[in-house]
């Protein structure tokens, strides 16, 4: 009798051993979050303890001055304009009258106070104050995230507290648009430097719809993914371009509202606020720290703030960060250096420029633990006192 040929023996199958069935998407999500959020506990609880130092400075001199918190920030200068496009959307005519036409201010946040204050109790402007303090701390969590990844947590974590101590930072707590746009920049460079290019893009957008140094994100976004894309990801050639329909969008919409192509930066000019190169900067600059014999305590801050943002961009360069960090902030300080008109607000604009803090960040990171102690409580109480005379004392918009 012939053998049967071996192959077509049959063959007793033996199960394959089962590891544990993988988690549902939601959960592997939640779980991420989770294990995120206790990575940057410090920093936001950091955060959180800074500004909380601000609010109860600002509480107790607004106390002793007759002054009321809640209107201060949730219902003065710029917070108006929010509200009333949220109220009463935006002038359809150009008009004459210099700082009065609200076609100045971009959408994305009144139609957000718009759209909760629709489905929550409470006036807009509490509606907008609470929102403008979430995005803070989604704002602080990007800040951290960005300096955890460059540089470990310690640095990310000082760098979060460094931006909630900066001298103009009561803003942030106000029904203003930094914290929101902080919150989209902060993480749409995250997103880049981690090669996620649809999310990247889509905050990109989102802050072109927010402030006009949006294009700064934008830039940032465009400069990364075509860094990418000379490098073989050419996946990232989309988030290039679509990073600035949001800005593009809103000047074109402007423009077509008022029928003229240039729309947008003829309201600007009703504002006095156009580009000359920094001409105009320069001239505030001298004035005040070189020929007045009794300037006003807050321009001096901001002039400072001008200065110091200039020289820590060098520092930046000289440490080679990342392309996309260096685009944002160059281009940034292009726009707010290099712009004409209204000086007193140009500090409040760089809020969001938080990779200039880096180098600080990264020094007192490895600095020995008293010392960065010692030099974040001294930030903390300037910011805090500062915050109480720009709303308190000094008599215009921060």
């Amino acid at each position: 009798m012939s053998p049967v040929p071996s192959q077509l023996i049959p063959r007793r199958t033996v199960p394959a051993a089962r590891g544990p069935a993988p988690a549902p998407p939601d959960r592997r999500l939640l779980r991420l979050l989770r294990h995120a959020a206790r990575r940057a506990a410090p920093a936001l609880l950091g955060y959180l303890a800074v500004r909380l130092l601000g609010l109860l400075v600002l509480a107790r001199w607004a106390h002793l001055k007759g002054h009321g918190v809640w209107p201060t920030l949730a219902a003065s200068w710029d917070s108006t304009w929010y509200l009333g496009i949220a109220d009463h959307g935006y002038d359809d005519e150009l008009g004459t009258r210099t700082n009065h036409n609200n076609l100045a201010f971009f959408p994305l946040f009144p139609l957000l106070v718009k759209a909760f204050a629709a489905v929550t109790p409470g006036s807009r402007a509490s509606v907008g104050l609470v929102l403008a303090w979430a995005c803070s701390l989604v704002a602080a969590w990007g800040v951290f995230a960005v300096g955890d990844r460059l540089h470990g947590r310690r640095t990310g974590a000082v760098l979060a507290v460094l931006w909630g101590a900066l001298p103009v930072a009561v803003v942030q707590w106000m029904g203003y648009t930094e914290s929101l746009f902080t919150a989209l920049a902060a993480w749409a460079l995250y997103a880049v430097l981690g090669g996620r290019w649809a999310w990247a893009a889509g905050l990109a957008v989102a802050a072109g719809l927010t402030r006009p140094t949006g294009v700064a994100v934008a830039a940032a976004v465009a400069a990364g993914a075509l860094l990418a894309v000379r490098h073989g990801e050419r996946r990232a050639l989309g988030a290039a371009l679509a990073a600035p329909l949001g800005w593009l969008g809103y000047v074109g919409w402007v423009g077509v509202r008022l029928g003229r192509w240039d729309g947008y930066f003829a309201v600007q000019r009703l504002w006095t606020n156009e580009w000359d190169g920094g001409a105009d900067t320069l001239r505030q600059l001298r004035g005040l720290l070189v020929y007045a014999r009794h300037p006003q305590l807050f321009l001096v801050v901001v002039s400072l703030v001008l200065v110091v943002s200039a020289g820590l961009f060098l520092l930046c360069v000289a440490d080679r960060q990342p392309l996309p960090l260096l685009v944002f902030t160059g281009v940034l300080l292009l726009v707010v250096l290099g712009s004409g008109g209204v000086y007193f607000p140009r500090a409040r604009f760089l809020l969001p420029g938080f990779p200039l803090l880096l180098p600080v960040a990264l020094a007192l990171a490895r600095a020995r633990r008293p010392a960065a102690v010692l030099v974040l409580a001294g930030a903390a109480l300037s910011s805090a006192w500062l915050g109480g005379y720009m709303l308190l004392v000094w008599p215009g918009p921060p």
